[in-house]
């Protein structure tokens, strides 16, 4: 049959199922997902030529790389299960990491106290707020009794550490009074994006905008040349979309802030070839099931051509845009908590059929408190069930090819792209972050969704929607026991008794002459100090004095 005779008989059948189609559903209103694309009732060839397959998908491990990064992606290997774990003290911390490695986790990921995240030690702050959002991690000794029992050359560990990093510092020591070589630890610095610390997580956000950026490059620059194996990046584009960005804008935020980074580094005279290896990503995946992998599957495609025509790097290495996924907290409710295990799981299917290379997904209490441990081990077995029972690993970007994927990613792409120009055209994302140009978008767009939420039109089960009378709470993890926090204030007291002050202080000292000299690599003077005894809040404190405190822009 001619080509004419089969463009005759598809287009009399669309024509027959349009008329059927309004016939039956005749006040179809538009209809948009998160990014604002129009979301059609069906896709066809008209959408998506399968003749633009090497254009647009070709092999996995290769350009475009839109169907992922490696060529056996999960079938090879599957992603690494980070349950991000943090709970009252170091010893708590270290009895939950073991039972959650046994429950099958494979990577570790160290989410400190809140007191840790705003730059102070222990004894800084009120004791009844300590421990009931993370571990508190002050010293050495601290981080040596987290990873007690854990074989750090073999291990390869997030920390959730903002600058200036004293949680790698002090990893860096203990491996150090290990004997472990600095070559053979592995991991990430999973909070290093300042930027999206300045916009949308201000906790985090401790030093001034312009000496974040000092450190954050001496950050890059020690870790390439000292710990090989160390990714220093992670460029974060879950603050920005729990902030409220939608899907589309945080990707090309993120992008956005990842192209400034190479800048900078390129600026300080490193070698786009070598640093861009060790460049990561953070996304959040929302419930938007298609659009996340549309996004992800996009970005991927957009990044390796940034670091070919915009950044200069030619290695198959440098293009591989390796991203960690988290399951979306935002969409998560305290009513009927429970039904928080079903989003999850489409939240992680999202993620795998985007081709993450890592994963945590959320405990379906985790919007009432830190996990406890029984919904900590129902969020791991998510993951193993996914990948074990139902398969999900055994074929590569099992999606493509769909005309409704496929057209959705290319429209994703452009809306992307077109985001990311408007940054290119503010100077780039430090400019337009600290203009609050970023801050601007974000807070529209969020707001729009909440319109959409308070109006109904967006569906909110358990909010919204489908609400219950008399909900029976679910049980939440109680505050750390009061003695335990007692115990280790005394042990930090007893800390600063016994290390020599002296040292101390001359490290600190010396500190402050790499803040008043560029040529001196901060971060390098950082682990100095944390090898003889300097606290978080000490180094902190010293960094803020001297580079500037933390103020946030409030944008309007």
């Amino acid at each position: 049959m001619s080509n004419n005779s089969d463009n005759r008989l598809h287009q009399d059948a669309e024509a027959r199922w349009r008329v059927a189609y309004d016939r039956q559903l005749p006040d179809d209103s538009n209809r948009q997902n998160r990014s604002g694309i129009e979301i059609r009732p069906i896709y066809t060839p008209d959408d998506w030529d399968s003749d633009s397959y090497m254009d647009d998908l070709g092999f996995p491990g290769e350009e475009p790389w839109t169907r992922g990064i490696y060529p056996t992606m999960h079938r090879g290997r599957a992603w690494s299960q980070r349950q991000l774990i943090g709970l009252a003290t170091p010893k708590q911390y270290n009895e939950r990491m073991r039972k959650i490695v046994a429950a099958g986790a494979t990577a570790l990921s160290m989410i400190p106290c809140n007191s840790v995240y705003r730059g102070y030690d222990i004894d800084q702050v009120d004791p009844l707020l300590l421990g009931t959002c993370g571990t508190t991690i002050n010293t050495v000794d601290d981080m040596e009794t987290c990873l007690n029992g854990v074989p750090i050359e073999g291990m390869s560990i997030a920390l959730n550490d903002p600058s200036p990093f004293t949680l790698l510092a002090f990893l860096l020591a203990t491996a150090k009074r290990r004997n472990v070589p600095w070559d053979q630890v592995t991991g990430t610095s999973n909070q290093s994006d300042f930027i999206s610390h300045f916009i949308a997580n201000h906790m985090f956000y401790r030093l001034d905008l312009h000496g974040a950026r000092r450190v954050f490059v001496d950050h890059v620059a020690f870790a390439n040349d000292h710990v090989p194996r160390w990714n220093p990046v992670s460029v974060v584009g879950q603050h920005m979309q729990q902030a409220g960005a939608t899907p589309a804008e945080a990707m090309a935020l993120t992008l956005s802030t990842a192209i400034q980074f190479a800048d900078d580094c390129s600026a300080r005279g490193m070698d786009p070839d070598k640093f861009l290896r060790r460049f990561t990503f953070f996304f959040d995946i929302s419930i938007s099931f298609f659009e996340e992998i549309a996004k992800m599957r996009a970005g991927r495609r957009i990044w390796a051509r940034v670091v070919r025509e915009r950044l200069g790097a030619k290695s198959t290495e440098a293009q591989r845009f390796k991203f960690h996924g988290q399951t979306s907290g935002m969409d998560l409710t305290r009513q009927q908590p429970l039904n928080n295990i079903a989003r999850v799981t489409t939240q992680a299917i999202a993620g795998i059929f985007g081709g993450l290379q890592s994963m945590h997904t959320d405990s379906y209490d985790e919007v009432l408190s830190t996990p406890t441990e029984g919904a900590a081990k129902i969020a791991v077995a998510t993951q193993n069930i996914l990948r074990e029972e139902a398969y999900l690993s055994e074929v590569i970007d099992p999606l493509a090819g769909s005309y409704y994927v496929e057209s959705l990613t290319n429209d994703m792409e452009e809306k992307i792209v077109a985001v990311m120009d408007k940054i290119a055209e503010a100077g780039g994302m430090f400019e337009a972050a600290r203009s609050g140009l970023v801050q601007q978008m974000i807070g529209v767009s969020a707001a729009k969704f909440q319109d959409q939420i308070d109006s109904g039109e967006q569906t909110w089960v358990g909010i919204n929607k489908y609400q219950e009378e008399g909900e029976v709470p679910v049980a939440s993890l109680k505050r750390p026991d009061r003695t335990l926090i007692e115990e280790h204030l005394e042990t930090l007291s007893r800390f600063k008794k016994e290390r020599s002050n002296d040292i101390v202080a001359k490290s600190l000292d010396e500190l402050t002459r790499a803040a008043e000299d560029d040529k001196v690599n901060i971060f390098a003077k950082i682990v100095d100090a944390a090898e003889v005894g300097a606290t978080n809040g000490e180094i902190c404190g010293r960094l803020r004095r001297d580079l500037g405190f933390g103020n946030p822009l409030v944008a309007a």
